[in-house]
C-alpha cells in the first residue's frame, strides 16, 4: 500500500479516486506543527535551532497518518507546489521520523492542477524534498518569529495600546501611513480649463484650449477665474478652422494570464473582493479541479494549455482572432526558481464553474487566460488641431477608434484610476473644415492629493517595492485590519491612530527595519536561500547581529523618554504652525499651559501641562487640525441613591459612563443605538444586568445585559441574542422564555431524518423526483430521496440552481457501485475448535 499526503480533505478525496485501490490518500489539514508562541522557540546562540511543536488540534489526524504510515510500503508527499507546500511535506516527514513510522521509500510529487491526467502523470516522476526551499521556509519562519517576539514586547512596554509588529506587516502599514501624511501635507492648487463643444455632420465632440494669446497651455496655466473668463470669451468670439488631422495606428497587446498578485488586484477592482476572500475562493476552485494552482509568480502557460486556449478561441471567434504564433510571456518575478505556471482554467472549453463568487472569479480567470492568447487590438488614434483667425488661440480634440477589437472582444484589464479622453469617438474631419460651435465652458478645478490605497493598489505597490511575497499579501493585510491599525472605507485604507503611533515609534527607533529598501533587500537574500545561493543561518546571523542590540537599547529607555521623543518626531503633525503665527502648543482651554504628547494606559493622547487644574485633552488621532478637543469628563448629573456624580468619558474602546471614582467606580459602555444619552439612560446602563425573573421550568433567573457582542439574554449558562439596547430593558418573561428556547433549538443538532430542508429546488428534470437542499454534518448537500450529493466548494448553496443540483445527483449516482456489485462483507472466522481434554 502507498500512502499519499496532501493538505486538504477535498483534494484527498478527489486524488484517491484518481489513483485507485493501491493508494491511501490522507489530508494533513495544512501545517501540522509550528514554533510555539513563547520565548526560546528559536535559539540564535545554537545556530538558530528551532523547537517545533505539533498543533494540539492535529493530534487525531497525525495519529491517523502515523498508523497508515506504519502499514505503508511507500510514502508520497503531494502537498502544494510551492515553498509552504514543501514545508508541510517536510514537517510530516519529520513527525513520522520522530515516531519511527517513516516508510523506507519516500517521494515528493507536485502537480499544478487537480485533474486525473495531471495527478497520474505526476506520480510517475517523484523527486526528493527540495532542501533549498525548506531552508528558505525555515529562514522566513525564524525571521518572522525573531522580529515578532523581540520587537512586540518592546512595543507593549514602551508604547501602551500597541499590539504587535511584524517584518512585512509594519512596512505595509508604513505605506498606508505615509500616504496619509502626503494627503495631509497636500495643498490644493486652483486651476481652470476652457473647452468647447463642437459639432460636425451631426456628431458633437469636445476640444480643449491648448494655446491662448500665443502661449502653449498646460494643466495649471490658467490659475484665476478672471483669466479663464477672458480665455472663454476669446474662444466664443473666434472662428476655429481645422489646421491638421493626425491619425496614427496603435496596437494594444493582451495582458498575460494571472499571477497571485494580479489576480488579487483585478478581483479587487472588478469584483470588489478583499485579497483574503479572493484567495479563499481561488482555493476552492483549485480543489474542485477548475483552475491551476493559485499561488504563483509565473505568467507562462503549459504548451498543451496554450494549444487548448487557441482552439477554444478559434471555436468561439473568427480565425483572425488567433495570432499566427502562440504568445509567450516571461515572468518579471525576482524569485524565478519559485515561479510556476500562471493561474488558468484546467479546461478552456468550460466557461463556467461553480456559482456565486466562485463563478465570478472563475469567469475572470477564464477570460484573462483566453485573452492572453488572442490577437492584439488594432486602434486608430486621432489628434485634431484647430486655430482661430489670429493663429494665437488653438483647440485640440483627441480620440480613438477601435479598428479591430482582438482580445478586447473578451476582456479589458481594469485600472485603479479611470479616465481617458483618448477613448472618445471623433467625427471624420479634414483640413479647412469649420465645425459648428455649440458651447464654450470655463470650469474651476483643484489639484487632488494622491489617492488612498485600495487593496489592489496596495498589493501592486508592495510587489513593485519587492516587499513580502504575493502569496502572503492577503494575510498581511488581514493582520492590519484585525489589529485595528487601519480601517477600510469605500474600499480605501485609512490609518487609525494606533497604526500611526506604531509607525511613528518604529520610524523613530527602528528606522532601518521599516525602510522600504532594507526590507526589499532582505527579501532578495531570502530568495537567494531558496535558489541555493545563500546559507540560511548566515542570513539570519547577519540580521540578528544588529537587530538584537538595538531592541535591547530601546528597552532601556523610560516610557517618558519614548513619549518625549515621539512628541518631537510627530510635532509637525500634532502641532502644525498656525496661520496667525501663534504658538501651536498653547492650550486652547486655559490659555497658559503647553500641549504635549502623553502616554496613558489605553494609548497616547494630547494633554495640557497645567493638569490637574486644566483637564483639556485631545485624542492623538485628531492631530493639529482638530477643532476644540475634549475639555475633560462631561457631567450628566448625580445618582439619586448614592449622590455620586455620573460622568461621560472617552476611553480606548470608545465613550463610556462612570459612577464614582477609584476601584469602587461603576462603568458601562455607551451603545451606539442610544439616540441621546442623558442621566436616565446612564443610570439604566449602570444598573445592568437586569433580572427579568425566574424561568418557569428551572426556577433559575433570566437576566438581560449588554456584552462584547451586543445585547443578550442569559439563563443557566445559555444565551440568546437581542436586537437592540431597548429590548434589554423592555423584554418580558414570556418573550424571554421563547427567545431562549429558539436559541437552544437553533444551537442543537436536529434528530436524524427530522431536519427540514434549506430549500426545495424543484422536480428532477429526468427522474421527476423532488430535489432538496440540505445541511449535513460535513456541509450542504442535495438529495432526491435516493442519492445524496455533496456540494463542491466552488458552488454557493445560496446560488444553486435546479439543473446544477440535478447534474450533481446524476454524477454521484453514476459514480456509485452498481447494485449487486458491492463488495461482499468479509466472512466471520469460525471459532477455533476446543481441544479435547485428555483423560486422566
Amino acid at each position: 500500500m502507498q500512502l499519499v499526503i496532501v493538505e486538504s480533505p477535498a483534494k484527498a478525496k478527489t486524488i484517491e479516486k484518481y489513483l485507485g485501490s493501491d493508494y491511501r490518500v490522507l489530508a494533513s489539514y495544512g501545517h501540522v506543527r509550528d514554533l510555539p508562541p513563547k520565548d526560546g522557540s528559536v535559539d540564535p546562540d545554537a545556530g538558530f535551532a528551532m523547537d517545533w511543536e505539533n498543533y494540539a488540534d492535529k493530534a487525531k489526524q497525525l495519529k491517523a497518518i502515523t498508523d497508515e504510515a506504519k502499514k505503508a510500503d511507500r510514502l508520497i508527499l503531494a502537498t502544494d507546489p510551492d515553498r509552504e507546500g514543501e514545508a508541510i511535506s517536510w514537517h510530516v516527514q519529520e513527525v513520522l521520523r520522530n515516531r519511527k513510522a517513516l516508510p523506507k521509500e519516500v517521494g515528493r510529487v507536485t502537480f499544478n492542477a487537480i485533474t486525473k491526467a495531471t495527478v497520474t502523470e505526476a506520480m510517475k516522476h517523484p523527486r526528493e524534498l527540495d532542501e533549498d526551499l525548506i531552508d528558505a521556509y525555515r529562514a522566513r519562519r525564524a525571521l518572522d518569529y525573531l522580529v515578532g517576539f523581540t520587537l512586540s514586547p518592546v512595543l507593549w512596554r514602551k508604547l501602551p495600546g500597541a499590539k504587535s509588529a511584524g517584518r512585512v506587516q509594519s512596512v505595509a502599514l508604513r505605506l498606508i501611513v505615509d500616504r496619509e501624511r502626503e494627503i495631509e501635507a497636500f495643498t490644493a492648487q486652483e486651476y481652470w480649463s476652457v473647452a468647447a463643444t463642437l459639432e460636425q455632420d451631426g456628431t458633437p465632440f469636445a476640444a480643449r484650449l491648448v494655446k491662448w494669446n500665443g502661449d502653449k497651455l498646460d494643466r495649471l496655466s490658467i490659475g484665476q477665474e478672471g483669466d479663464a473668463l477672458k480665455a472663454k470669451a476669446d474662444v466664443e468670439n473666434g472662428r476655429f478652422t481645422v489646421q491638421s488631422v493626425e491619425t496614427k495606428p496603435a496596437t494594444r497587446n493582451p495582458p498575460p494570464p494571472f499571477t497571485t498578485s494580479t489576480l488579487q488586484q483585478e478581483a479587487a477592482r472588478k469584483l470588489g473582493f478583499a485579497a483574503s476572500h479572493t484567495m479563499r475562493i481561488a482555493q476552492g476552485l483549485y480543489e474542485d479541479g477548475a483552475i491551476t494552482y493559485m499561488r504563483t509568480d509565473g505568467v507562462q502557460m503549459d504548451g498543451s494549455a496554450i494549444s487548448a486556449a487557441r482552439k477554444a478561441i478559434t471555436d468561439r471567434y473568427a480565425a483572425n482572432y488567433v495570432p499566427d504564433k502562440p504568445r509567450m510571456y516571461q515572468t518579471k518575478a525576482k524569485n524565478a526558481q519559485e515561479a510556476h505556471e500562471a493561474i488558468r482554467p484546467t479546461d478552456f472549453t468550460r466557461d463556467r464553474a461553480g456559482s456565486g463568487d466562485h463563478a465570478r472569479l472563475y469567469e475572470l480567470v477564464w477570460k484573462r487566460a483566453m485573452a492572453s492568447q488572442m490577437a492584439s487590438a488594432q486602434m486608430e488614434r486621432t489628434t485634431i488641431d484647430l486655430a482661430d483667425g489670429t493663429g494665437r488661440n488653438g483647440l485640440r480634440a483627441t480620440g480613438q477608434v477601435v479598428i479591430f477589437p482582438g482580445y478586447l472582444a473578451l476582456y479589458e484589464e481594469g485600472r485603479d484610476d479611470e479616465g481617458d479622453e483618448e477613448s472618445r469617438r471623433l467625427p471624420r474631419l479634414r483640413d479647412g473644415d469649420v465645425p459648428a460651435k455649440r458651447e464654450v465652458t470655463a470650469e474651476q478645478h483643484f489639484t487632488q492629493p494622491p489617492p488612498r490605497f485600495s487593496e489592489a493598489s496596495l498589493v501592486k505597490r508592495l510587489e513593485e517595492l519587492g516587499i513580502g511575497r504575493p502569496s502572503t499579501y492577503a494575510s498581511t493585510i488581514q493582520v492590519l485590519k484585525d489589529r485595528n491599525y487601519v480601517r477600510v472605507e469605500k474600499n480605501r485604507f485609512f490609518a487609525e491612530e494606533s497604526g500611526r503611533l506604531v509607525t511613528a515609534f518604529l520610524e523613530r527607533f527602528f528606522e532601518k527595519y521599516v525602510s522600504y529598501d532594507y526590507t526589499a533587500g532582505l527579501e532578495d537574500e531570502l530568495d537567494e536561500i531558496s535558489g541555493g545561493r545563500a546559507q540560511w543561518q548566515k542570513v539570519l546571523e547577519s540580521f540578528w547581529r544588529d537587530f538584537k542590540p538595538r531592541t535591547s537599547e530601546v528597552m532601556e529607555f523610560k516610557p517618558s523618554e519614548v513619549t518625549q521623543a515621539l512628541d518631537q518626531f510627530l510635532a509637525p503633525y500634532l502641532f502644525p504652525d498656525k496661520a496667525d503665527g501663534g504658538d501651536p502648543r498653547l492650550c486652547p482651554n486655559c490659555g497658559q499651559g503647553q500641549l504635549s504628547l502623553r502616554g496613558g494606559r489605553f494609548g497616547a493622547f494630547i494633554a495640557c501641562s497645567n493638569y490637574p487644574e486644566c483637564k483639556y485633552t485631545r485624542r492623538f488621532a485628531q492631530g493639529g487640525a482638530a477643532e476644540g478637543g475634549d475639555s475633560g469628563p462631561e457631567g450628566l448629573g448625580k445618582d439619586p441613591e448614592t449622590g455620586l456624580e455620573v460622568e461621560r468619558k472617552a476611553g480606548r474602546f470608545g465613550p463610556y459612563i462612570q459612577l464614582g471614582e477609584g476601584k469602587d467606580a461603576k462603568r458601562a459602555s455607551i451603545p451606539k443605538d442610544i439616540p441621546e444619552l442623558d442621566l436616565e439612560w446612564a443610570l439604566k446602563l449602570l444598573s445592568l444586568p437586569r433580572e427579568i425573573g425566574t424561568h418557569p421550568e428551572t426556577g433559575k433567573p433570566i437576566t438581560a445585559s449588554i456584552g462584547r457582542y451586543g445585547p443578550y439574554l442569559a439563563h443557566d449558562g445559555k444565551y440568546a441574542r437581542l436586537q437592540s439596547t431597548t429590548e434589554v430593558f423592555e423584554t418580558g418573561m414570556n418573550a424571554a422564555v421563547v427567545k431562549l428556547a429558539e436559541a437552544a433549538a437553533n444551537g442543537g443538532r436536529p434528530a436524524r431524518g427530522s431536519q427540514a430542508p434549506l430549500k426545495v429546488l424543484g422536480v428532477h428534470p429526468r427522474s421527476e423526483a423532488e430535489i432538496k437542499l440540505m445541511e449535513g454534518r460535513y456541509g450542504a448537500y442535495v438529495t432526491d430521496g435516493t442519492t445524496n450529493a455533496t456540494l463542491p466548494k466552488s458552488i454557493d448553496k445560496d446560488q444553486l440552481t435546479l439543473e446544477e443540483a440535478a447534474q450533481l445527483i446524476d454524477a454521484r449516482a453514476a459514480a456509485a457501485p452498481a447494485k449487486g456489485k458491492r463488495k461482499a462483507p468479509a466472512k466471520k472466522k469460525a471459532a477455533p475448535k476446543k481441544k479435547a481434554t485428555a483423560k486422566k
